[in-house]
């Protein structure tokens, strides 16, 4: 149940990066070649709109390939905002090499030779931003959803010592991290000793 439940949200976490990546990309669009923020500009007659939306195809396959090899669909458990924050970084710069050296290759096609720089560099300082705030909303969602007893995960620690006592302190501090210890396996504390609350239910055998 708790690996189809992450497999849902995977799956959802992709769409919700494909969308994501396709509005930051059309409000670029907008705002360097559509809204004047800019002043009078020469570039937006250049291409037609239909060239410009059409690069989407390629750049929503690519930015989710590169999420997937920078770890970006990892249990938010595993990762912290700071590591999730450099990997989103991390992706978009890739990106941008990518996006540059195509147009800087591909310069003898008026298309890619017109290319707007501008919607480029936009799209780089939007996606970072969009990208950067939906994954602490997912986090935010899911933490609230774990201290109110959803979506745990279910431990058995092997081994009673200090350090087990510490990862139980932690936890239990922490219920937005969705574990739940239910027991600890021993040799040397008897059947049903417990600590805070945590009981020893067999041995390492067991």
């Amino acid at each position: 149940m708790i690996k189809d439940n992450q497999s849902r949200l995977n799956r959802l976490h992709v769409l919700l990066d494909a969308l994501v990546i396709a509005a930051a990309y059309v409000f670029s669009w907008f705002i360097t070649l559509k809204s004047g923020l800019f002043g009078a500009d020469l570039e937006a007659g250049i291409l037609p709109t239909w060239f410009y939306m059409r690069v989407l195809v390629v750049i929503i396959p690519v930015y989710l390939l590169l999420y997937t090899i920078f770890h970006l669909f990892t249990p938010k458990r595993v990762q912290g905002r700071r590591q999730e924050f450099a990997n989103v970084c991390k992706a978009n710069i890739i990106g941008l090499f990518l996006f540059g050296t195509i147009l800087y290759v591909g310069r003898k096609n008026p298309y890619l030779r017109e290319f707007s720089a501008r919607l480029v560099a936009g799209f780089f300082l939007t996606n970072i931003t969009a990208e950067t705030l939906e994954r602490n909303l997912i986090r935010t969602v899911l933490r609230s959803m774990r201290a109110k007893g959803y979506n745990q995960k279910h431990i058995i620690l092997v081994g009673y010592s200090r350090a087990a006592e510490g990862y139980i302190d932690r936890v239990l501090a922490n219920p937005e991290w969705g574990y739940r210890v239910r027991g600890i396996l021993d040799d040397h504390k008897q059947w049903g000793y417990d600590y805070r609350g945590i009981k020893v239910i067999g041995t390492l055998k067991e």
